[in-house]
């Protein structure tokens, strides 16, 4: 009967460290990989401009591991669909973060979007790269901007249309969110900064999705029958953009008679639809898929051949994701762990050659500089480069051209603040903990 037992126990113990055995091979498994986060849209109103930027990042994990991956890993990529619902970015964030284990995440296009996962990146301590242009007024110190900032894109799209198209009225037509209504906020004190008057200035709002323009491209035709050059200078996103050219061409209103200059229309959002409404209008962004670099064809045959695609465009954001993922890649390496306080130290100050011919830097802001492009659409749904910046421009957080904001500095190297108030030498709040 003893000897029963202490077989039957011998029995157990072998199970016991069989068990122990096998949760140790499958956490060391489940170690094999450093997994990477793709937060995008892939269905509703925001899919026509995110859902090509998931597979660029897809693209891009692919090639880095082919590369031998990252500190002796493959990388692993966890994509999640917030379908263009604010709420879920927030929930969907907080999913890859604490269940699927990820080191970073690529994500986000609506600034309403990146607002909403804001806390949790915070909370959890999990690192962003936020591939678009948004209105600024913002720095944290687990979010890396690489899209533009207001002085990245905005104020040189205004200067361009005022120096050399001698435009004197401006309509902001934007989607009624936060990215348009303070850039607009910012574009308004700007241009009053330079003289113009309030009744030359005309802004407008719509819902996402909106699609009846009749009624708003007639008051902009009004309002451009004045006497004075008129332009529209839009922040519409999405796929309401479509609607929008539509009208301006059944309206009879040419790009020469009132040029629109689009933020966030690119190749991506032209592809697939007639351009013919919108040859000779304009956008400003920091890349074109037309730019003749060295680099970018590289780039181009990558992704056509990735996507097995030879129509497949590339556009700004993407350019904007390889950046920061090349910068996240050096930053861990520069670091030797995934760990996010080290790689959040790290990446100030990292450097990746652009796409364009330029070499961008991580600024202590946690922006890029970057150089500033006009492109006017034409017929192949492609954009002719009409003006450039001479040299990269530093991303700025804070715009000098707002009340409250103008003293205000984010720096986190010298201040560990996101907003140093340099008057009153004092972080305003948004300090690391």
């Amino acid at each position: 009967m003893l000897e029963l037992f202490a077989r039957t126990m011998r029995k157990l113990g072998f199970v016991a460290a069989a068990a122990a055995m096998a949760g140790t091979i499958g956490a060391a498994r489940a170690e094999d990989t450093i997994k990477v986060g793709i937060l995008h849209s892939l269905s509703g109103t925001m899919a026509i401009s995110e859902t090509t930027l998931k597979d660029a990042m897809l693209m891009l994990i692919e090639e880095q591991n082919k590369k031998g991956g990252l500190l002796g890993k493959k990388l692993e990529p966890v994509v999640v669909d917030p379908a263009s619902n604010w709420p879920l970015f927030a929930e969907k964030a907080r999913e890859l973060i604490t269940k699927d284990k990820v080191a970073a995440v690529f994500g986000c296009w609506t600034s309403v979007s990146r607002k909403s996962v804001l806390p949790v990146f915070k909370e959890l301590n999990n690192i962003l790269f936020y591939p678009v242009q948004y209105e600024g007024e913002e720095s944290e110190r687990n979010v890396f901007y690489t899209g533009a900032a207001p002085n990245q894109q905005a104020i040189p799209a205004v200067d361009y249309l005022a120096d050399e198209e001698k435009v004197e009225r401006w309509v902001l037509a934007g989607t009624d969110y936060v990215y348009p209504r303070t850039t607009n906020k910012i574009l308004e004190a700007y241009l009053k900064s330079r003289g113009v008057k309030a009744e030359d200035i005309m802004i407008n709002y719509t819902p996402f999705g909106h699609s009846d323009w009749q009624t708003i491209v007639s008051d902009i035709k009004k309002f451009g029958s004045q006497g004075k050059k008129t332009a529209v200078v839009s922040t519409i996103n999405g796929d309401a953009n479509v609607p929008f050219y539509k009208e301006l061409a059944n309206q009879g209103i040419k790009a020469t008679d009132i040029p629109v200059v689009a933020f966030s229309v690119g190749e991506e959002e032209l592809a697939g639809i007639d351009t013919k409404p919108l040859v000779g209008h304009l956008a400003a962004w920091n890349y074109f898929m037309s730019i003749d670099t060295p680099e970018n064809k590289a780039f181009i045959d990558k992704w056509h051949a990735f996507t097995k695609n030879p129509k497949r465009v590339t556009n700004d954001p993407m350019e904007a994701h390889y950046i920061g993922f090349n910068m996240w890649v050096k930053a861990v390496e520069k670091a030797g762990t995934t760990d996010p306080d080290k790689v959040i130290a790290a990446l100030p100050g990292i450097k990746q050659a652009n796409l364009t011919g330029g070499v961008s830097e991580m600024l202590p802001n946690h922006h890029i500089t970057k150089p500033v492009f006009i492109g006017e659409i034409e017929d192949n749904g492609q954009f002719d480069v009409v003006w450039k910046t001479k040299d990269l421009v530093p991303g700025d957080a804070w715009s000098d051209f707002l009340e409250g904001s103008k003293s205000l500095t984010a720096d986190w190297v010298k201040y560990n603040c996101g907003n140093y108030d340099t008057v009153k030498n004092v972080c305003l709040g948004a300090a690391a903990k």
